[in-house]
């Protein structure tokens, strides 16, 4: 059998012969081609070099239609956390304008369904869509893109389907790494607010969470896992149910800054000082981590950055296949990191957290 050709049938390179001569991926030629500004210049100039040795022409018609209109790019959400979403579309506007393409947002109502909300995107005109959490990992939203032709970018995915290119944190690591700060500073009762369970990123932290505490000997305690839907309410409930247990926790890990943000509200109701009487920390570090108080030790993810990236990504994808080139889905790792402020410290004075939980008030 001979050797599938990466030529095209004029006899010209393509962008990944071009990408492999350079030894960068087919993403970032097409960055330097469209004059990106976010390409290292020895790694612009790699690039330009390889396409004055191949030769390499890009489809010009293609992108004279390309350049002739504005890409549309979609965005369909139903993500309970205004917090969440407000720093989503910061990024992705930010990119939307630097690049000149238009963003258009739909939402997915929970008495409408996703097939409703994706058709209306799809019959605007859309390119191709961006998928943040929890839409990033339904499978009936990505089919239909799939089946529609068009590409899309799933942001904050556990467990991204291979269908689409990807962009996330390592969610059980980051998990991990708060769990055993906690624990470094003396915890042992340490609480867990789970995230909504549609979503695989929910199950990645709880994982985390369970994992540390393993490490150091210790279990999970059923009574302090409490399951919450990343909303303020849900966390206010979360909490009530934790600081009324007979041996509270001396530390509640919420799974995003809005359940934390409501564990501290509940905490300030029962006459607790944070962090004297309990540490309460977070996740993703929105803005609403330092807007509370005390400001919130949460993990970063950096969702703005994960938005502008995922819309470089999808745009990169997009003009690939007006380009003529085969689709290539790719997955991004992006850094966590631990922030630390002012909610957390050690447990109370005579109290190290040995003592097992009971359930009742």
């Amino acid at each position: 059998m001979k050797p599938r050709s990466t030529r095209r049938k004029g006899g010209g390179h393509t962008i990944d012969d071009v990408a492999r001569h350079a030894g960068v991926s087919p993403m970032t030629v097409s960055r330097v081609i469209n004059d990106e500004r976010n390409v290292r210049d020895t790694t612009r100039k790699r690039v330009t070099d390889a396409i004055r040795e191949l030769g390499y022409a890009p489809n010009q018609a293609a992108r004279s239609l390309a350049s002739a209109q504005t890409l549309k790019i979609g965005l369909l959400y139903s993500n309970p956390s205004a917090a969440y979403l407000s720093e989503f579309l910061l990024g992705g506007l930010d990119q939307c304008s630097r690049s000149g393409i238009q963003l258009i947002v739909e939402k997915c109502e929970p008495e409408v369904g996703e097939i409703v909300a994706i058709e209306r995107l799809l019959a605007s005109g859309v390119d191709g869509v961006l998928l943040p959490p929890p839409l990033c990992d339904s499978s009936i939203v990505i089919e239909r893109l799939k089946t529609a032709g068009l590409p899309a970018v799933a942001v904050a995915s556990g467990d991204p389907l291979p269908s689409v290119s990807a962009i996330r944190i390592d969610d059980q690591a980051a998990a991990e790494a708060m769990t055993r700060h906690l624990i470094g500073l003396g915890h042992r009762r340490i609480a867990f607010v789970r995230g909504h369970p549609n979503q695989t990123a929910s199950r990645l932290r709880y994982e985390g969470y369970a994992k540390a505490l393993g490490e150091h000997g210790l279990t999970v305690d059923d009574r302090l896992v409490v399951q919450g839907y990343f909303t303020y309410h849900s966390g206010l409930d979360a909490a009530d149910k934790l600081l009324n247990l007979r041996h509270r926790p001396t530390a509640i890990f919420a799974s995003n800054d809005d359940m934390a943000a409501a564990a501290i509200a509940v905490a300030h109701r029962q006459g607790l000082d944070v962090p004297r009487d309990l540490t309460i920390v977070g996740y993703d570090d929105t803005a609403l981590a330092s807007s509370v108080w005390p400001p919130l030790t949460t993990i970063r993810q950096p969702v703005a950055e994960m938005s502008r990236e995922a819309v470089t990504i999808l745009a990169d994808a997009i003009r690939r296949k007006i380009d003529g080139q085969p689709p290539a889905a790719t997955s991004e790792l992006m850094d966590f990191a631990l922030i630390r402020r002012q909610s957390d410290g050690h447990p109370p004075a005579g109290d190290d957290g040995d003592a097992p939980a009971a359930s009742g008030a």
